[in-house]
């Protein structure tokens, strides 16, 4: 047994016990290896050379495990002296089930560890493999989800639902933001979907796997906020805790710092977070102590920031400081074109929890298309959760179900709820051709030559259309 470990003679490996056991072991299995304390191979026997596929088995002798079997875990059973029983290797499209143990010296010091293959055709136990491994990716999709949801992230970009050219600029600046660390600014109106952009970016960005730490500005009393953000040093007040209480710079270190509404931050507070995010490190309430920090902001706003400025109420170095890559969301006023797919995916959503179908006709989807939406894509979702709610028809919303719920203040100028008379369509076709000829004559100034060109009719037919309108 002590040949397995000669370039460690000296710390005595006199295991009564393991040598005792050893034989067996590696008579039992398909093949057996011994690295040292650095992880070196010291021996291999001759079956096991064979099912790596090695040859000669001193030719690998002294080398780095890892270089002759990438796959294996023998360095950690080095480093962390526990043994991994039963684990399954894969080598060159080999499946191996092996156990690896590690040896200790008389006075309890790692000197190496050992290895021995137990199965090297895993057929007769492909149910059990394959249940293994079943178990072993939904064991990893379960903390990939857990771990998602601690992060406080549930959007990606695709979650950003527009194809028209507003939304499509927004989410190539949002591509380029996941890309680069920069500091980023979203501008929009309440509900147009900041939170949504916020976590898109960071899902995926190279700090996906840190956490995402959002904070409502408005939504934290002004003598709370400072606590909120650089955390509480125990009894730095009147029933404070007795423990460290983490701020939202501390929670966030490694990963994304979402600040939402930050214009309604109060102007000693802004002078703190500016310090912050230039230093890179906190000092929490109550205490001398600066910690460092590593986190990367984006921030969020509905309010005109350079009019704030010019007002007094807002810092212009933290508004240079937040605003190096500035993503301005539009209304859905302003991309009703994208109306349709938005209804289609919140339609999804809203169905899923109801348990129920819902579809929108086009006539449904042009109703939508009269209101100004004050609350944006948050209230869409409002308005067709109602509509639903309502329907009788199954979940079909037409524009009679869309009109039942949709608010009537905010409805645009141009489009009446009030049915309008509809004339013959001779007569509208005649007042917009007649409209045209008058204004090809104003612009040639009579010149009918002229304005038969710039209509795209000859002359004569000019000459006849004339005859007709005097």
């Amino acid at each position: 047994m002590s040949e397995l470990f000669s370039e460690n003679s000296r710390n005595g490996i006199t295991r009564d016990l393991i040598e005792a056991l050893f034989p067996m072991f590696e008579e039992a299995s398909a093949g057996a290896i011994a690295v040292d304390r650095d992880a070196r191979i010291t021996w291999i026997n001759s079956s096991y050379s064979h099912l790596l596929g090695l040859g000669d088995p001193s030719a690998v002798i002294g080398k780095p495990v890892r270089q002759v079997i990438p796959q294996t875990r023998m360095p950690e059973v080095v480093k962390t002296g526990k043994p991994l029983l039963l684990d399954i290797m894969e080598h060159n499209q080999q499946q191996l089930v092996v156990t690896r143990l590690p040896f200790y010296d008389d006075d309890g010091g790692i000197v190496g560890a050992v290895a021995f293959v137990l199965y090297d055709d895993l057929q007769p136990l492909t149910p059990l493999v394959s249940k293994y491994r079943r178990l072993h990716q939904d064991l990893a999709a379960a903390r990939k989800a857990l771990a998602k949801k601690a992060r406080g992230t549930r959007y990606s970009l695709g979650d950003f639902v527009g194809a028209s050219p507003a939304a499509l600029e927004v989410k190539r600046r949002a591509r380029l933001a996941a890309g680069r660390e920069m500091p980023v600014l979203l501008l929009g109106e309440t509900g147009t979907g900041k939170e949504v952009l916020a976590q898109a970016i960071h899902s995926v960005s190279a700090r996906a796997e840190k956490p995402f730490v959002g904070v409502n500005v408005a939504a934290i009393p002004d003598n709370l906020l400072e606590a909120e953000f650089f955390g509480v040093a125990p009894g730095a007040y009147t029933g404070a805790d007795r423990r460290t209480r983490e701020g939202k710079f501390q929670l966030a270190n490694g990963g994304t710092l979402f600040l939402d509404e930050v214009g309604d931050m109060p102007l000693p507070l802004q002078a703190k977070l500016l310090r912050a995010l230039q230093e890179g490190e906190i000092e929490p309430l109550g205490s001398n102590k600066v910690s460092q920090v590593d986190v990367r902001v984006i921030a969020a706003t509905s309010r005109n920031l350079e009019a704030m400025i010019a007002e007094g109420d807002f810092r212009s170095d933290l508004y240079y400081r937040l605003n190096v890559l500035e993503i301005p969301i539009p209304p859905l006023r302003d991309r009703l074109v994208d109306l349709g797919v938005l209804c289609e995916a919140l339609l999804g959503e809203i169905c899923d929890g109801l348990d129920m179908r819902g579809e929108i006709t086009d006539a449904g989807v042009s109703a939508l298309g009269s209101y100004d939406w004050p609350g944006n894509i948050r209230e869409l979702r409002n308005v067709l959760e109602r509509a639903l709610t309502m329907s009788e028809e199954g979940g079909l919303l037409d524009a009679d179900a869309i009109f039942k719920v949709l608010p009537r203040s905010g409805t645009r100028p141009t489009s009446s709820l009030t049915p309008q008379p509809v004339r013959p369509l001779s007569q509208t076709l005649a007042e917009a051709e007649a409209q045209a000829i008058e204004e090809a004559l104003v612009a040639s100034r009579g010149n009918r030559t002229r304005a038969a060109k710039l209509l795209g009719i000859s002359r004569s037919v000019l000459y006849e259309k004339l005859g007709k309108m005097s």
